[in-house]
């Protein structure tokens, strides 16, 4: 079996490889990476590393040739028209490349009336997906839960969670359980049937629950004072990211990004961990 993985010195891409690297072969294993010297690491265990551009054809054909498993983690570009051309890429050379199955990162931000900026890619996806002839599979994520362990101690100056969500709720998975769920799905055959899953821990959380877990963890008093989505754009604006952070949450003041399933136990044999015990012991191991 040959198993490619794209995006692989990304967050989730780091992660999927490592989980994957447990269950299969490291030989086994082709990477498909902006800069392999990145990469260096994961070479060193014997997997082959090689140097993929979303936008030059000929390199996504050469990563993903006579795969037989494909896990695509597209780029971190910002707007939908970029990560839909990266996508026919893929989905081109995938086709040339007679690949076996083709298992895609999702988003549940993917509806019709989702106002996220990237929502149209996410929402192409699967509709393309079903015309292409492919086997494949879409992993839809929850919001990953990691980015509030950085966040924290600006949560806990600011005495207050400001995301412009109003009553509605959010839904998260970590990144290490949402890479786990990628690598068993990549290696259990049975589990294509489903074309679609979405992974989630057990529950979605409002902004004042939200605020009470973190207050649990840190030990700190956080409550809940929302800012304007302008606002939060102009605050959240390093790298021209302020507009689509907003937009997300405009998608989540609408509840759309409140999706909770156990498609993770489905897949895993057992409940994501809880945001807690993520928090917990992601604090824990900082010292």
């Amino acid at each position: 079996m040959k198993y490619v993985v794209t995006g692989a010195t990304g967050h989730l891409g780091t992660q999927i490889v490592t989980a994957l690297a447990k269950l299969v072969v490291p030989t086994t294993m082709t990477l498909g990476v902006h800069t392999p010297a990145k990469a260096a690491a994961f070479a060193q265990q014997g997997m082959t590393v090689l140097p993929l551009d979303y936008r030059q054809p000929a390199t996504v054909t050469a990563v993903l040739d006579a795969a037989d498993v494909v896990i695509y983690v597209p780029s971190k570009s910002h707007d939908s028209f970029s990560r839909v051309t990266e996508f026919e890429n893929v989905l081109a050379a995938a086709e040339q490349a007679h690949i076996g199955h083709l298992i895609v990162m999702g988003f549940i931000a993917d509806q019709t009336n989702n106002p996220f900026d990237l929502s149209a890619f996410y929402g192409y996806v699967p509709r393309r997906l079903a015309a292409s002839g492919l086997s494949y599979t879409i992993l839809r994520n929850a919001l990953y839960a990691d980015p509030l362990v950085p966040y924290l101690p600006e949560l806990i100056d600011r005495h207050n969670v400001i995301y412009p969500m109003g009553d509605a709720s959010l839904s998260f998975i970590s990144l290490q359980d949402s890479a786990a769920a990628f690598a068993k799905v990549a290696v259990t055959p049975a589990l294509w049937r489903q074309p679609s899953y979405t992974l989630t821990q057990e529950r979605s959380y409002t902004m004042p629950a939200l605020a009470a877990v973190l207050s649990q963890v840190s030990g700190q008093s956080i409550g809940y004072a929302p800012v304007t989505l302008r606002k939060f754009a102009e605050l959240y604006n390093q790298g021209n990211e302020g507009h689509m952070l907003a937009s997300m949450y405009a998608a989540g003041a609408r509840g759309l990004l409140a999706t909770v399933t156990d498609d993770y136990q489905t897949i895993m044999g057992h409940p994501a961990q809880s945001l807690p015990d993520f928090l917990t012991a992601q604090l824990a191991s900082q010292g």
